[in-house]
Order: C-alpha cells, then sequence, then structure tokens
C-alpha cells in the first residue's frame, strides 16, 4: 500500500516545527519561554484535535448532508429563503463547531448539494469561504485565536461572547450585504429558482444509530461550552471519546489514524516556537511601531488594520500571534481589535487563512473555478467593511 505523499503546505509546516524545535534546542528561544509557550497551546491542541475528530465523524454519520438538503427543502427553490438559511447554518457552525469545520466539511456538503439540486455553486462556496472567517468571533471555540485571546483578557465563554456579540453582528450584516449583491442575487446567480432535493434519511439500522450519536455528542458538547470555561478541550475530547466508541462498534472502518489532524497540529505547536523566537529577536518591536500602544480609539484601529493587513501577507494565526505581543496587556480593546483585524480580516489572499486555503482546495477539487481577481477585489471590499464595522461596534459596546 503507497504512503500518501505530503504536500508542499504539509512539508512547510514540518519546516515549521522543525525550524522551532531548533531554536528551543540552541538556545534561540529561551528554555523558560519556550516551556510557558507549550504549556500555553497544550490545551488548545486538545481542543483542536478533539473538534476536528468530532466533526469528521459527524459528517461520516451523514448528519451535516441531512441537514443541508433539510435546508434546501424548506427553502422550496426559494434563493432567497436559501440564503438566510445557509446563512445561519454556516454561521452556527462557525461559532460552535470552529471555522475549520466549517471550511473543511460543510463546503464539500453545500457543493454536493448544488450538484445533487442544480442550486448555483458559487454563491454556495462563497458562503462558507466568507463565514468561516467572519463568522469565527462570537465564542472562544469559533477560532483558535479567540482562544488565545480569551486566555490573554481572562474571559470565560459568556464573558467573551459579552465583548465580541456586537462586533459579531456588525461582521455579518457586512458578509450578507456583500454575499447578496455579489453572488446571490438574480444578475449573479442567474437562475429565478431551485428544485428540492429529496430528504437524506439514513437506510441502515446501524447508520440510524451512528446519525443520533454523532447528533447528540455534538449538541452536548455546545450545550456545555457556557459551562466548561477553560476545560472546553476536555469537553470537546469528551464528545469525541463518545462518538468514537460508537464508530468502533458499529462502523470500524471509519476509524483511520488520518481522523486525527496532524497538519495542523504541528502547524500550531511550530508557530508557537518560532514566533516567541522572533519576537526575541526583534519581531515585538516592529509589531509594537505598526500597532501602537494606544489604549484608545485610534490604537484599536491601528491593530485590526495590522491584524488584517499582516493576515493577507502571512497568514492570520501568525499575525495574531505576532501582534500579540505587542499590545500591553491592560489594552484589552487594542487586542480585541487586534482579533477581529485577523478574524474579519483574512479574505483577500488565498493563504490568508487556513480556512480559506481548505474551502478553495475544496473548489478546485470540485471543479469549481473561482475568479482570482474577483475573489481578491471583493474580498478586499468586504475586509475593510467588515472590520471597520466591527470594531467601531466594540469600542461604541466597550
Amino acid at each position: 500500500m503507497r504512503r500518501p505523499r505530503l504536500s508542499l503546505l504539509d512539508w512547510i509546516r514540518v519546516g515549521l516545527l522543525v525550524a522551532g524545535l531548533v531554536a528551543a534546542a540552541t538556545g534561540l528561544l529561551p528554555a523558560a519561554e519556550a516551556e510557558a509557550s507549550l504549556r500555553r497551546i497544550a490545551p488548545l491542541l486538545l481542543f483542536l484535535a478533539s473538534v476536528i475528530v468530532l466533526a469528521t465523524l459527524t459528517k461520516r454519520a451523514q448528519v451535516f448532508d441531512a441537514i443541508a438538503a433539510r435546508l434546501a427543502i424548506v427553502g422550496n427553490g426559494s434563493y432567497v429563503a436559501l440564503f438566510l438559511l445557509c446563512v445561519v447554518f454556516a454561521s452556527a457552525t462557525t461559532v460552535f463547531l470552529n471555522l475549520d469545520t466549517t471550511a473543511v466539511l460543510l463546503t464539500p456538503v453545500f457543493l454536493a448539494l448544488a450538484a445533487r439540486t442544480g442550486i448555483a455553486a458559487l454563491p454556495l462556496a462563497m458562503t462558507t469561504i466568507w463565514l468561516a472567517n467572519t463568522a469565527s468571533m462570537l465564542l472562544p471555540v469559533s477560532n483558535l485565536t479567540n482562544l488565545l485571546a480569551a486566555d490573554r483578557v481572562a474571559l470565560h465563554a459568556l464573558e467573551f461572547a459579552g465583548r465580541m456579540w456586537a462586533p459579531q453582528v456588525a461582521a455579518m450584516a457586512a458578509t450578507m450585504a456583500f454575499l447578496w449583491v455579489l453572488y446571490w442575487r438574480r444578475g449573479r446567480r442567474g437562475v429565478d429558482r431551485y428544485e428540492p432535493p429529496a430528504p437524506i434519511r439514513p437506510a441502515e439500522p446501524r447508520q440510524r444509530a451512528l446519525f443520533r450519536v454523532a447528533a447528540v455528542s455534538c449538541l452536548l458538547f455546545i450545550g456545555a461550552i457556557p459551562f466548561v470555561g477553560e476545560q472546553i478541550g476536555l469537553a470537546a475530547a469528551a464528545a469525541a471519546l463518545v462518538l468514537v466508541v460508537a464508530f468502533a462498534v458499529l462502523d470500524r472502518g471509519a476509524l483511520r489514524l488520518s481522523l486525527v489532524p496532524w497538519q495542523l497540529l504541528i502547524f500550531v505547536t511550530g508557530l508557537f516556537l518560532v514566533v516567541p523566537t522572533l519576537s526575541v529577536h526583534g519581531l515585538t518591536d516592529i509589531m509594537t511601531a505598526l500597532i501602537g500602544t494606544d489604549p484608545g480609539w485610534v490604537g484599536a484601529f491601528r491593530a485590526a488594520a495590522a491584524g488584517a493587513g499582516l493576515s493577507n501577507v502571512i497568514n492570520n494565526l501568525p499575525a495574531y500571534a505576532a501582534g500579540e505581543t505587542a499590545v500591553p496587556l491592560e489594552n484589552h480593546d487594542q487586542l480585541l481589535a487586534l482579533l477581529i483585524g485577523t478574524n474579519a480580516g483574512p479574505l483577500v489572499t488565498p493563504w490568508a487563512s487556513l480556512a480559506t486555503l481548505l474551502c478553495l482546495e475544496t473548489c478546485r477539487v470540485h471543479d469549481l473555478r473561482i475568479d482570482v481577481r474577483r475573489f481578491v477585489l471583493h474580498g478586499l471590499g468586504l475586509a475593510v467593511v467588515a472590520v471597520g464595522l466591527s470594531v467601531l461596534a466594540l469600542l461604541i459596546t466597550s
């Protein structure tokens, strides 16, 4: 049996981890800082691995497919209704199950739905690409950067949502307006109505059992979010374990080592060794010059602009990690503005966020062509509006 070949992106991830380990081993990164960084991300890695295993097996159990088909049925051929339903579905998936879940699992579900029913594929694809980023601000679990920021400002899930609900509403309103005008309205999608699909119902008793267990596992995890605080990784692991046991009994062939997102785990680990190393050797000074230390409105908008701009150059996760080192501990609004920039801003370049990369790769596999020039221009417009309105909402409600 041939082993799967590593892609260029995989080699970059491996190289980042090796560079980080070398920095720690040679003293370029002081041992105390390396240990502190690894301690900080250990629970985040548990959360990431668990929630992606949970989401992947949930898709295998056809829960996402059944929901998507049901949304199209409820829409009853109306693109206006379908638009609103898809926005709610993609946003909820991003908020409660992480933006990478939307990118990895919801994009192929939407594109498969489009192929079965004749629904225009491009509006569905852009809905997942944009909302995977712009709908990822409400809860700590929605995005790895949120978990880092919530830890930095000591906010539990409900407290974090209390600070970020207004920016999230602003970002989603901007995203919906851009999606409708640029992709969903009659002149863009090309047809008046679509044919509702048949409902998806698991046929065999084992499939029905897995469907129910997967649905209940996700609901229990989502229900636990407001109560578990810093133990969100353990809650995700418990939900994933329940589903893994169910698959071990009813569909053992679905359990493979590839379920564990090793690429993402080594990327995050390497990143949080390399960025502190660079910070020790001058990166913090550069970021401070870009962001400033003003705790007021000017500082917040500078932080958001720097986060969004840097995200589109090097990717949003290292952009947040680098920017965080430059924000004074007491400047909570400035840090949350940086977070907004790195969440709602990476819409311009294909590599600006991992979620965008994953969505675009799925589109390529499904032979859906997205014009690069339009993607960049439309993404730039939305990024400017969404980030600007979100920071304004943050400051008004502060």
